[in-house]
């Protein structure tokens, strides 16, 4: 089986290397840049498996740098960042980062949140895991909610006959909806069933994930239910 290859940005030098070779203990393989525009083009040659990328790197920030990768690629994201109730946690989610980590982080931890990304997103660029049988719809695994059509098959998504392009976690995120239909999920569900956070998590990722979801399938498509989580409407 071929290494994990993970794409590191951090400028400071004692964080990068000591990151790196704690990684490297762990199997993977690290391609480490102390910048964001050295980050980029690495990204661009080598095609990672996954990225982290600190938040405060200088040429090009990593929120920014989040948003390049997402322009050309659904490669999984994990922003770092110093401050739990920073607003650049928000803001590397909103560019498209799948979740994030706090510095400074237990090298155990981060190996741990890595691989739960990867296992969600199952090397191949889409999700992983999960079961989602077809017995919701009659269709097999064509489920039809208004003009939104999810096929669980081939997971692809079609708005009014249209594509819609999902990154793997916000594919995730729609399959655990359009599973239960008008059932309201609370946000730890989500963070287990979707992040696989068994041990709980930070539910600005998910309220983060559903706007961007939202914005693709349509507003009015998933409902706030205040105080309980979200449901998908038949």
């Amino acid at each position: 089986m071929a290494e994990t290859h993970v794409l590191f940005v951090e400028d400071d030098d004692v964080i990068r290397e000591a990151t790196q070779l704690a990684l490297e203990r762990d199997g993977f393989a690290v391609t480490a840049m102390p910048d964001g525009l050295s980050g980029l083009e690495a990204f661009r040659r080598d095609r990672p498996d996954i990225a982290l990328l600190d938040v405060m790197v200088p040429g090009l920030d990593g929120v920014s740098l989040c948003r390049r990768i997402r322009d050309e690629s659904t490669v999984p994201v994990i922003m770092l960042s110093a401050r739990a109730d920073s607003i650049d946690v928000v803001l590397g989610l909103e560019a498209g980062a799948d979740d994030y980590v706090t510095k400074p982080f237990d090298g155990a931890v981060l190996v741990a949140r890595i691989r739960a990304v990867l296992r969600r997103f199952g090397h191949a660029g889409g999700p992983a895991g999960g079961s989602y049988d077809d017995e919701a719809s009659p269709d097999g695994g064509l489920l039809v909610f208004g003009d939104l059509e999810v096929d669980t098959e081939g997971m692809e998504v079609r708005r009014g006959g249209r594509p819609v392009g999902l990154t793997p976690t916000e594919m995730r995120l729609l399959l655990e909806f359009s599973s239960a239909p008008g059932t309201v999920l609370s946000r730890d569900k989500l963070l287990e069933r979707v992040w696989d956070y068994g041990w709980g998590g930070d539910t600005r990722v998910v309220d983060v994930h559903v706007q961007r979801l939202r914005t693709k399938i349509g507003q009015d498509r998933i409902e706030t239910v205040r105080g309980f989580g979200y449901k998908l409407k038949a």
